[in-house]
């Protein structure tokens, strides 16, 4: 019997209202963000990790002394996006004193997941290399799941950046890559079983067991209200929190503000 084709669950946009308009919104944002924060001195722009062009990261200071690195890893289904569009998340991070770094990675398929993979244990390094203190980690969406795959064996983080990480926050993640073995994305991904295994963090044995924030909308698709369930269920040490009227993208708002719960939970006193 042939598999069911899942492509209609992970077909986020079909189902929200206007969904370019948070690509929009969020490009402008992101924009005011950077150059304000660049003509100040906040802003650390363009910073290489390795050869590609893409393999660069920005990073954004506080006014003060920073207590630690916020690392945010976009989403984009792993085939796109880049640190552009997301620049102005950094506000709640800086505004309680945290510098927070955002990478651009190398896309499918021109790159697999593995390959983003490293990409983003190189650029945390990096980050890692220009700011002391702990280190958290949040991503959405394939974000999610990088940030996610960052706690977990073969990460490619030196066992001395991997110290540093007091916690992280999957918000939206896709967990368990298995199920995209039958969309036209996992198609387009290149994604066979051998990799879907070995890059599901759902699936991982070995991690870093540090505390764990999984991040869904109570509006979200099913699917990612599973992946989330999921996640947090295999995982003792995580925990999942749900976001009451947001959804996919709207859930990202709470990254602005210092005081809303999901960075009340998640940076620390």
């Amino acid at each position: 019997m042939a598999k069911a084709d899942l492509s209609a669950d992970y077909a986020i946009g079909a189902y929200l209202q206007d969904p370019d308009l948070y690509a929009e919104k969020w490009d402008q944002a992101a924009l005011s963000w950077r150059e304000r924060e660049h003509a100040i001195g906040r802003a650390r722009l363009n910073i290489a990790y390795s050869d590609h062009p893409r393999q660069a990261l920005d990073l954004f200071l506080p006014q003060g002394r920073p207590h630690g690195l916020l690392v945010f890893i976009h989403g984009g289904y792993w085939k796109a996006f880049d640190r552009k569009s997301w620049s102005h998340f950094a506000a709640g991070a800086t505004s309680a004193d945290w510098a927070f770094a955002i990478p651009s990675y190398r896309l499918a398929p021109e790159v697999r997941i593995a390959d983003i993979t490293q990409d983003v244990a190189q650029a945390i390094t990096k980050a890692a290399s220009l700011t002391p203190g702990d280190i958290l980690i949040a991503g959405h969406s394939a974000g999610g799941h990088l940030c996610a795959r960052m706690a977990t064996a073969g990460s490619g983080l030196p066992a001395d950046v991997a110290a540093r990480i007091a916690r992280i926050a999957p918000i939206s993640p896709v967990a368990d890559l298995r199920p995209l073995l039958q969309t036209d994305l996992g198609q387009e991904l290149r994604l066979d079983a051998a990799q879907a295994q070995t890059e599901s963090p759902l699936l991982a044995e070995n991690r870093l067991g540090v505390p764990t924030h999984v991040w869904v909308g109570a509006e979200e698709r099913a699917t990612f209200l599973d992946q989330a369930t999921r996640l947090s269920t295999a995982w003792p040490e995580a925990r999942l929190h749900m976001a009451a009227g947001q959804n996919h993208f709207d859930i990202l708002d709470q990254l602005l503000d210092a005081d809303s719960p999901m960075l009340r939970r998640f940076l620390p006193a």
